[in-house]
């Protein structure tokens, strides 16, 4: 096998592309032959060193990767060898092939892309998460939705519209405005224009006739929070996913008094590990949506395993529209 390995999180160019021993599954685990990983924000910290999740070196990143099983462990059956799944396991996905525990994966239903599947549950997962278990979303209500065109953004995008809401998009160029009007936004602002001549408010207000949005729905943070904050609409729900912005805002607190509003931390992981069952029904409820059509991961590009670097080059630069998948040449 081959596998990107990080020695010393000091960056990207730290990664190493080399051949290792391909493993034998202990207790627990199977063996997966990926087909395709996705590019997360959290798999450009991890190797910075600065994501809240160190793994012990020397680690392979990529959190998120679909493929086939090759083997399984002993106490293993809930998974068969030649089974398509998809897992989120936090690393190993960078490779032809990584060791990961059998309660991580989740079997495909027939007709699931590998390449979809390799970039859809931590972004539909998230924002489904988000909206409609911890947002309470409802339809005929409207919903802004911060940094659009990016991977959550897009998910939220459709899971939204899917349960009937109003979706206003703002992302920070046209072209990313443009996107998150072909995949069902009903409105789109701009922040590159209306954040630098201070309209941002004003044009939000204009976008819900002067009511704000119910639901803001925020991956971003940095400075576009506390002006999204001051326009929500009463009883709005201020959803915080991240802060890919870089910055983490400081809010004032009189903002939701005022408003009746909320704001509501969202951190699908945890959700994930105190609640698992609850998460296991959401994760069939999702591919259900998948073959449905009403979900379909945007897909910025696909690019072969051995480009890594020219991928994280693209997310870096903020480039990426959608996700950024990496492929096997076997597959």
């Amino acid at each position: 096998m081959h596998a990107w390995l990080c020695e010393n999180p000091v960056g990207v160019d730290a990664l190493t592309w080399k051949a290792l021993p391909t493993p034998a599954p202990g207790p627990g685990e199977v063996l997966v032959e990926i087909a395709a990983a996705s590019l997360n924000f959290p798999d450009l910290l991890i190797v910075q060193n600065k994501y809240q999740f160190k793994p012990p070196l020397p680690f392979v990143p990529g959190s998120e990767f679909a493929g086939i099983v090759r083997a399984v462990g002993p106490d293993v059956t809930q998974l068969q060898v030649g089974q398509p799944i998809a897992c989120l396991t936090g690393t190993g996905g960078f490779a032809t092939h990584t060791l990961a525990p059998a309660e991580r994966c989740i079997p495909l239903p027939p007709g699931f892309d590998l390449t979809d599947a390799a970039a859809f549950i931590m972004t539909y997962a998230t924002s489904h998460h988000a909206l409609l278990d911890r947002g309470a979303l409802r339809a005929g209500e409207t919903v802004l939705v911060l940094g659009a065109a990016g991977g959550v953004g897009t998910a939220a995008i459709q899971i939204a519209k899917h349960a009937g809401a109003r979706v206003i998009a703002a992302a920070s160029s046209a072209a990313k405005c443009a996107l998150a009007q072909r995949i069902g936004a009903d409105a789109t602002l701009d922040y590159s224009v209306h954040t630098a001549s201070g309209s941002f408010r004003d044009e939000l207000k204009r976008l819900t006739d002067g009511r704000g949005p119910d639901v803001i729905y925020d991956p971003v943070g940095g400075e576009l929070a506390e002006p999204a904050l001051r326009s929500i609409a009463w009883r709005g729900r201020y959803l915080v996913i991240g802060f890919a912005a870089g910055p983490i805002p400081s809010l004032p607190l009189n903002l939701p008094l005022l408003k009746g509003a909320s704001i509501v931390g969202v951190f699908w992981g945890e959700f994930a590990r105190r609640e698992p069952q609850a998460n296991a029904a959401m994760l069939r409820t999702l591919a259900q949506g998948y073959l449905q059509g009403h979900y379909r991961p945007v897909i910025d590009a696909v690019l072969p395993m051995t480009e890594l670097p020219q991928a994280y080059a693209r997310m870096a630069a903020r480039q990426v529209m959608g996700k950024l998948v990496l492929r096997n040449d076997t597959h």
